[in-house]
């Protein structure tokens, strides 16, 4: 894992003051809530315990339009248009209506940062301090106050975009928490397919993948179980593959939606539950709710409405999701449950190319990439649905 580079020695200055918006963590969710208010005239500050791109937890793989119209695609490594699933009884090959691709983070992230004009401070944000509302008590207006471990920062408007802790709320405890555990290991290496393993000889409820990036392979092993231990099927995945397990990295999961704002605080990306259950893709719903947190907070920067109502327009934005949440999470629990045997006819009819259309434009449709608004000009990432 890498070293934090906080603040230290003489140049640990005691962070301290008011900001029109403050937000909690660098990542996918808090750099495009930022890149929303570029251009607002207000005082933004974004507060991480490490450098902007310093800490991969993910695979970082994304629709390719996604990352296409947030104008990222220098950060792109590989793209795919295949999906290789591999089960003990059958491998099938999945076209998708869609391209998917590995990007790097340090360099995607840097990017988000260069459409930012906010101010950032290495920090750990502790918690809050002063007043805190009850739950479900009307907003006063009062600026929300953050401690840090370098000192108190306050503004009317903060974001929680800090994980699946929930720093600023009440946050999870594992195993005894809707969390999954991934971990995956970056040995060198190159592939064409991006390839997924659904096989109980490897998780007993979950599944295996390798992410080729370029010059590196991501394999790893995601547990819908937060009580399975991953790291053991992890090495054997990666050695079966001929590769060393080396460059390890992982993290908890979150798999079912929570609230988008508690106690006059926003919250997006696994601070709000935003990983989507099944497939645990948590980069492109941090971009689509960043944005729609960001253009909430930049309504109220602008004098169209009070904090009141940003707040509760978007946890209405966020509650409309949670049917959808919840119909992934009922197939998420359905699939450990399918015998092996039973299994194989159903990849094989999912490999039906008007039906792999059909159910990737939907899941897609959970978090499009129209959302986003126009990018870098006209994208073949996706291609014409084939007409029923």
């Amino acid at each position: 894992m890498p070293v934090r580079r906080t603040k230290r020695g003489d140049e640990r200055t005691p962070l301290e003051g008011s900001w029109d918006v403050v937000i909690c963590g660098a990542s996918f969710a808090g750099l495009t809530i930022a890149r929303e208010l570029r251009g607002s005239g207000a005082r933004v500050l974004i507060v991480d315990r490490y450098e902007i791109g310093e800490r991969q937890t993910s695979a970082c793989a994304a629709p390719t339009e996604w990352i296409e119209r947030l104008g990222l695609s220098p950060s792109i490594r590989q793209t795919f248009t295949d999906l290789v699933v591999h089960s003990p009884h059958i491998d099938t090959r999945w076209r998708l209506p869609w391209s998917f691709s590995t990007f790097d983070y340090p360099e995607l992230c840097n990017l988000l940062w260069e459409q930012c004009d906010a101010d950032f401070e290495t920090a750990k944000v502790e918690g809050r301090v002063g007043a805190i509302p009850p739950a479900g008590v009307a907003d006063d207006g009062d600026p929300v106050a953050v401690e840090t471990d370098r000192g108190v920062v306050e503004a009317p408007l903060v974001v929680d975009c800090l994980g699946w802790r929930r720093v600023l709320d009440d946050g999870y405890q594992p195993p005894d928490a809707p969390l999954s555990r991934g971990l995956e290991v970056h040995p060198a290496g190159t592939d064409d397919d991006l390839e997924i393993w659904i096989d109980r000889d490897i998780v007993p409820a979950g599944y295996g993948w390798n992410f080729p990036a370029r010059d590196e392979l991501r394999i790893g092993v995601g547990s819908f179980d937060p009580r399975f231990h991953v790291k053991d099927p992890t090495v054997k995945l990666t050695e079966d593959l001929g590769k060393p397990p080396e460059g390890y990295q992982g993290n908890w999961i979150p798999h079912r939606l929570r609230e988008g704002t508690a106690r006059n605080v926003f919250f997006c990306g696994d601070s709000a539950g935003h990983c989507i259950p099944l497939t645990a893709e948590g980069i492109r719903p941090a971009f689509y709710f960043g944005i729609a947190c960001g253009r909430e907070l930049r309504a109220v920067v602008d004098g169209r409405r009070d904090r009141a109502a940003a707040l509760q327009r978007y946890s209405d934005f966020n509650a409309e999701h949670r049917w959808k949440y919840e119909w992934m999470l009922r197939v998420q629990k359905l699939l450990p449950k399918i015998p092996p045997r039973v299994l194989a006819p159903i990849l094989r009819g999912v490999a039906v190319e008007s039906f792999t259309e059909w159910s990737f434009d939907h899941y897609l449709a959970i978090a499009p990439p129209e959302f986003a608004g126009e990018g870098e000009g006209e994208t073949e990432a996706r291609r014409e649905p084939v007409a029923a």
